[in-house]
């Protein structure tokens, strides 16, 4: 089994083997290089660093490289091509070509493309790197032309990423040791070593597959399989099919096969287990993540990470697990008619979930953020809460966001599904459920869902997967379980709207190492949440927080591309010099606003003026901690790089700034923004009374179609508030349990 820091099969870039001309014109790619090199551009290294750091070889080396260097920009316009929305790439191409004629740079740059030589109009790639330099500082707040701050926004991210990213063939960047970044990537221990593969008994992995031998592993697993040759299928029956293996996936097969269902689970995603993952940011991303973890909404303001293996979210989540709050379930019980979740079923599911992941509420040892936040809140003598976590006390991985190397972080990849797959489970991986089928004779419904239609990604399989089962399981997640209802025929008006993403949005406090500082360790070292603050309501003490404050699992790559504001190539590489020692806190609001996913990548948003307000409220508590645990210089990851050095300032001087900083828009909206970020996604199918109310029922049956449920975090009816990996998975384990005691009954039988 290849490790995840070498190329996969499904994710192997279409652009490996082929020249740029292949993907973009020798021109766009001319123009392409040269916003790179000004992007990240080489420089002399400043004759002393803030905070008397050494400047050794590396640093020198850092200030020396330069975004134009190879592989950079080809990677860039391989990723724009392959996962961009048509439309961004449309725009980018365009503003790319442009630059390559004269008159195009004087349309989009101005003045700053003139000469004092004929023909006195220099053409972008041509000009010197301070003046290309000075256009994308111009281009990043621009007044009145917005598309120009997404193209800079779409190609800065792009950039910056892979400039920390990228890896030899020794699984090293160049750039990290400068940074003082050392992802672990030595062999794991005895514990995950011994652990193995613990669904392989129950894996059939598609992309390792052949005509000839695929026929044989399925059936090898326990499944009614026939090959029609004629309509090029294999057509296999079962009791239930889940679609999606992750937070309620998982669940639903454990719960469903220890009732004696014959299950199986459609994973789009590969496995993966503890040996075979890296820690290795670029890779494990484009492996692990949805779009690599690259889905932006529409408008370029909310960046959205989604898991995509198998174990879904809970394979590459932060592991906090955390109970639904009191308030909510007697808000969806009460004001909105779920009684599920006021019913003592539910609470028993809790105890379960909680119970089968291991969940511990200490921690032995904190990393550096959290250490800084709970310092923070100590000296401002505000609450600070410990984060239960389905881990071992003792859990020091700073890289769970990658795969735990360590098989300690409880997913359902460690639990649900072996438990599943112990009772006679068959998970199929690599396969993308493309339509469900539907026959007309329901009972009750006019409708009923007779199972998928899926294909495998492996090119070498020509022949689809059809799936007989009684009951059909949609568990793919909030942002690709409405397009699959959508897209098989479903009208249900909810289907797809009321998404809630919790927006966060992040702070930093820069804290340098030395013989007086108070806390150990690195930025990307320690469990990644173990600590927390709530900022609260203003009135109701027994009503949810305004926000939620708490640490975030951040690599290099993801900080330099989606989070730091880009004033300038020394800038952006000065901020970088200090990464290890930065602490970031997020702060998350229990959004009232929503969105709408119809269509895969097609994800709209919008924030109400209670959510901009609350997220207000929470970046200055957030910054007012930071202040307190002593870091020397604080701000946000606003594009102007707002931000105030604390020695030395007055208490007004610090109330000034604090007063300055609000939640802001995103790119095509705002002169100045910042990147809103989200792994949280819900309720776009949620449980209604009615049909008129919800997407599903309160058993998380479709409304139109008989035997067809939504097992995933579409079907809550609103936001959470925390983290909702307990929330996803009891309310999984409910339906899951009256779902198995109405298969019993016959309700569903074909």
């Amino acid at each position: 089994m290849k490790k995840v820091n070498q190329s996969h099969p499904r994710l192997r870039k279409s652009w490996e083997n082929k020249t740029y001309e292949q993907i973009i014109s020798s021109s766009e790619m001319d123009s392409l290089t040269s916003i790179c090199e000004a992007l990240f551009p080489p420089l002399d290294p400043p004759s002393k660093l803030d905070h008397n750091q050494p400047i050794d070889n590396s640093i020198k080396s850092f200030y020396r490289s330069s975004g134009s260097q190879k592989p950079i920009p080809f990677e860039v316009a391989g990723v724009m091509k392959d996962r961009g929305l048509p439309e961004a790439v449309l725009l980018v191409r365009v503003v790319l070509w442009l630059l390559s004629t004269r008159l195009g740079t004087l349309l989009l740059c101005g003045s700053l493309c003139f000469g004092k030589e004929w023909p006195y109009i220099t053409k972008f790639s041509h000009l010197a790197t301070e003046r290309r330099e000075k256009i994308l500082q111009n281009w990043s707040c621009h007044k009145f032309f917005s598309p120009l701050r997404l193209v800079f926004f779409f190609l800065k991210s792009l950039c910056l990423y892979f400039c920390f990213s990228l890896v030899d063939d020794n699984s090293h960047n160049a750039v990290w040791e400068a940074i003082d970044y050392k992802p672990d990537t030595t062999t794991t221990d005895n514990k995950a070593n011994n652990q193995g593969r613990p669904l392989e008994s129950g894996i059939v992995e598609t992309l390792y597959e052949t005509p000839l031998t695929l026929l044989q592993s399925l059936t090898s697993k326990g499944l009614d399989v026939r090959e029609d040759p004629k309509d090029n299928l294999y057509k296999i029956k079962c009791d239930v099919v889940i679609v999606g293996s992750g937070c309620g996936g998982g669940v639903a097969a454990a719960i469903l096969a220890a009732a004696g269902q014959k299950v199986v689970v459609l994973e789009k995603g590969n496995y993966y287990s503890a040996p075979d993952y890296s820690s290795l940011e670029g890779p494990t991303m484009n492996e692990l993540m949805e779009k690599g973890g690259m889905i932006p909404t529409t408008d370029g303001a909310v960046m959205l990470l989604a898991g995509s293996t198998v174990g879904g979210g809970t394979a590459v989540n932060w592991s906090a697990a955390l109970n639904t709050p009191d308030p909510v379930l007697k808000e969806w019980a009460d004001e909105q008619g779920l009684g599920l979740f006021g019913s003592p079923q539910y609470k028993f599911a809790m105890q379960s979930v909680t119970q089968r992941l291991g969940v511990t509420t200490e921690c032995v040892k904190e990393g550096f953020q959290n250490q800084v936040l709970r310092k923070g809140c100590k000296n401002l003598g505000i609450k600070v809460d410990q984060v239960p976590r389905n881990s071992s006390e003792a859990h020091y991985c700073g890289s769970c966001y990658y795969g735990c190397r360590t098989a300690d972080k409880q997913g359902t990849d460690v639990t649900w599904l072996v438990d599943a797959v112990n009772l006679g489970a068959v998970i199929i991986t690599g396969c993308k459920a493309e339509t469900l089928l539907f026959t007309k004779n329901g009972r009750k419904k006019e409708k009923r869902c007779v199972g998928v239609l899926a294909r495998s990604f492996n090119e070498k399989i020509p022949g689809k997967f059809e799936l007989e089962a009684k009951v059909t399981i949609s568990a793919c997640g909030s942002l690709l379980t409405p397009p699959l209802l959508i897209s098989s025929g479903l009208r249900n008006r909810h289907i797809g709207k009321n998404l809630h993403l919790h927006p966060s949005l992040m702070v930093w406090g820069y804290f340098p190492e030395g013989p007086t500082s108070q806390f150990e360790g690195k930025s990307y070292e320690g469990g990644l949440i173990t600590s927390a603050h709530q900022v609260a309501p203003d009135q109701m003490s027994n009503s949810m927080p305004r926000a939620l404050i708490e640490t975030p699992a951040l690599g290099p790559a993801a900080c330099a591309a989606l989070f730091c504001p880009w004033e300038s190539g020394s800038d952006i590489k000065r901020r970088m010099l200090r990464y290890s020692r930065t602490a970031n806190l997020f702060v998350m609001v229990r959004d009232k606003g929503s969105g709408e996913v119809r269509s895969e990548q097609r994800i709209s948003y919008g924030l109400s003026a209670e959510d901009r307000e609350n997220m207000t409220a929470g970046l200055r508590r957030a910054l007012k901690i930071l202040i307190a645990a002593g870091a020397v210089e604080v701000g946000t990851y606003r594009s102007d790089g707002q931000r105030i050095e604390c020695k030395g300032k007055s208490e007004d001087e610090i109330e000034e700034f604090l007063g300055s900083v609000s939640a802001t828009k995103g790119p095509l909206t705002a002169r100045f923004w910042a990147v809103y970020c989200t792994a949280h996604q819900m309720g776009s199918c949620r449980m209604g009374r009615r049909e008129n109310e919800g997407a599903v029922d309160e058993n998380g049956e479709s409304w139109e179609a008989e035997g067809l449920f939504v097992c995933d975090g579409s079907v809550l009816p609103s936001a959470v508030g925390v983290n909702p990996m307990i929330t996803i998975q009891s309310t999984a384990y409910c339906i899951a349990k009256k779902l198995a005691e109405s298969l019993k009954n016959g309700e569903f039988n074909i």
